[in-house]
This record gives structure tokens, C-alpha cells and sequence, in this order.
């Protein structure tokens, strides 16, 4: 037997759950392919740190053969320039999409500068982050913290990653190739190739910040905010906790 009012079995309902389980909503907010991209550009950039990592600071030597028989080196840099062009192959196909996705799709490339409730609401979550403020709002996409967050790290931070990592894979590619003829430019804004690898090195430092950020701020918001926030990068719907309108 279920209740009248709800799909969940008689024996499972508490009073003082049916008002809950009536008021739950949902909207769908993220469609397929900006979910995809998200999981495949996480990927991605965790290829790149970690095989990164190991090219601006190479691993010792190993004593297994002899150097003609080892290719590890090469392994770390091959995976580091397909995860590169996976990167930004996938980002080109991400700002194509928030031409023809919906209004969610272009939250990540602009924001509201001019807009003086915006930036009130950006000091509102930094307040709620900081445990000052006494209960969260409600957002159907990215909250305004989020969105500013998410512009500088991954949209202008990606962007910067990809350019500098093409500038410095066209050095290898040498005068003449297309990689080269796309970014060789960027080395006489650096003057030198160290300086860029040093540049190069950073950013991806700036984004392991973004990583470890993004990642607790996504779980404690899905524990401790008003909506869904995990399962949401999944199902691309985001299920809100009460009906209240703010």
C-alpha cells in the first residue's frame, strides 16, 4: 500500500515526512554534454598535473635496463600531450556549446561586473563559506562565488594553460609546423623559453588550488546547502531540499 499523495510505500512514511518528500523539486540544469565535458576535462587535468609534475621535476634514474630500453620519460610526455590536446579540444567543443546550450552552458564564460546585486550575492556566499551567514540561498546553477571562481580558474586559467602548453610543444615541433605557426608568438611575450615553462608551471599550481577548492566546496555545499550539488554534475538535475523561494 503507498500513500495517496506519494510513491513511497506505507511502511516507509513518517508524518513528519510526507510534507518533506511532497515538497521536494527539481530542474534540470545541466545538459549531457556540458556533464561529459566536466568529467572528461577533470580527467584530463589530472592526467596533466600529475605527468607535469614529473616533467618540471623528472623522476631519477631507473637502473632496469639500459637507455635504449627505457622510454618512461617519453611515456610521461606523450600522455602529457594527449591529455593536452584532449584538453583543448574539449574546451573549444565546451564554448561551442554555450552558443547553442541552454542559459546554464554559458555561466562559466562571462561575468556580471556591472551588476551591483551580483556582487552583494558574492559577498553573501562568502559569508555563508566563512560560517557567518546563519543558512544558504538557493541557486538553480552556479552560485555567484561559484561563477566568479569558476571564470578565473577554469575559463581564463584553462585558456592560459592551453596557449602557454601549445607555445611550448611548438618549440619542440620547430619553425614551420602549424603548432608553431598557431603560438610560436607567445615566446616573444615570455623572451625566453624558461620563463614560459616557469609560467607554464604555475598555472598548473593555480589550478591544482582550483582542485582541492572545487572538490570541498562541492561536497560540503551537497551536505550543508539547499540543493543537490554532486549528483547534479551527474544527472544534470539539481533537487532542491525545501520549497521556499529564497
Amino acid at each position: 500500500m503507498s500513500s495517496p499523495t506519494t510513491n513511497v510505500p506505507a511502511h516507509d512514511v513518517a508524518p513528519e515526512d510526507l510534507a518533506t518528500v511532497a515538497r521536494q523539486t527539481s530542474v534540470y540544469v545541466y545538459e549531457a554534454p556540458v556533464r561529459i565535458w566536466h568529467w572528461v576535462n577533470a580527467a584530463a587535468i589530472l592526467v596533466l598535473i600529475v605527468t607535469g609534475y614529473f616533467i618540471g621535476s623528472p623522476p631519477p634514474t631507473m637502473m632496469i635496463g639500459e637507455a635504449y630500453e627505457q622510454f618512461v620519460f617519453g611515456y610521461i610526455r606523450f600522455a602529457h600531450f594527449a591529455a593536452g590536446w584532449v584538453l583543448a579540444i574539449g574546451f573549444l567543443g565546451r564554448i561551442y556549446w554555450a552558443f547553442f546550450g541552454n542559459h546554464h552552458s554559458r555561466q562559466l564564460f562571462y561575468v556580471p561586473f556591472w551588476s551591483a546585486t551580483f556582487w552583494a550575492e558574492v559577498w553573501f556566499e562568502i559569508r555563508w563559506y566563512l560560517l557567518l551567514a546563519k543558512e544558504p540561498k538557493k541557486y538553480v546553477g552556479h552560485n555567484p562565488l561559484a561563477q566568479l571562481a569558476m571564470f578565473f580558474f577554469i575559463t581564463l586559467g584553462v585558456s592560459f594553460m592551453i596557449v602557454t602548453g601549445f607555445a611550448l610543444y611548438a618549440e619542440g615541433a620547430q619553425e614551420g609546423s602549424l603548432t608553431h605557426d598557431l603560438f610560436g608568438w607567445v615566446h616573444g611575450l615570455t623572451w625566453n623559453s624558461q620563463r614560459l615553462h616557469t609560467l607554464h608551471h604555475l598555472g598548473m599550481w593555480w589550478i591544482v588550488i582550483f582542485m582541492v577548492i572545487h572538490i570541498y566546496v562541492a561536497i560540503r555545499e551537497d551536505i550543508m546547502s539547499r540543493q543537490s550539488i554532486v549528483s547534479t554534475m551527474i544527472s544534470g538535475t539539481r533537487t532542491f531540499k525545501d520549497d521556499r523561494p529564497d
